[in-house]
């Protein structure tokens, strides 16, 4: 096996650990999911959105502070929590359609995660490492922030 430089052997640490990262929101999800679904009888989508949202706690946490941990993120967090959220909300409606649709082919939607999660293992390393948790944010990328005049009680904003 070739000799790896620094930053492939970076990037190869980094994809181990996003991989134990995913295996920990996988398994989470999937046990939220068997008590939700075959316990407690829940439907599909009440099953697969409860085991989510752990899992999406575990998985932003894990990821975040440990496999893409940056300090260059610290300055950013509304724009890496935002990020976060869209491209999660996306997935959990991909991975809803993928699990959903195998079982209605007869397919069981314990064995449609682990097909599903196949796929997202690799989706999401790109959306993650490129685009949620970058290294370095693009300088035309501004964190916005609200500015709110403040008034005394009684006197106006501006005085002329």
């Amino acid at each position: 096996m070739p000799k790896l430089n620094k930053k492939q052997h970076k990037l190869v640490v980094q994809f181990v650990k996003y991989a134990v990262s995913g295996g920990a929101y996988f398994w989470c999800g999937y046990l939220i999911f068997f008590l939700c679904y075959s316990v407690a009888h829940w439907n599909l989508w009440w099953a697969k959105l409860s085991a989510n949202i752990v899992g999406w706690l575990v998985n932003f946490t894990l990821q975040r502070y440990w496999a893409f941990n940056n300090a260059e993120l610290k300055k950013h967090q509304t724009q890496v929590t935002g990020r976060y959220a869209v491209i999660t909300l996306t997935d959990f409606m991909l991975d809803y359609v993928i699990v959903a649709s195998l079982k209605a082919v007869g397919i069981s939607p314990y064995i449609g995660q682990f097909i599903s999660s196949g796929f997202f293992t690799f989706w999401n390393y790109l959306w993650y490492r490129f685009w949620v948790f970058p290294e370095k944010f693009n300088k035309k990328q501004r964190v916005h922030t609200l500015r709110v005049a403040h008034r005394p009680h009684g006197h106006g904003a501006y005085r002329t």
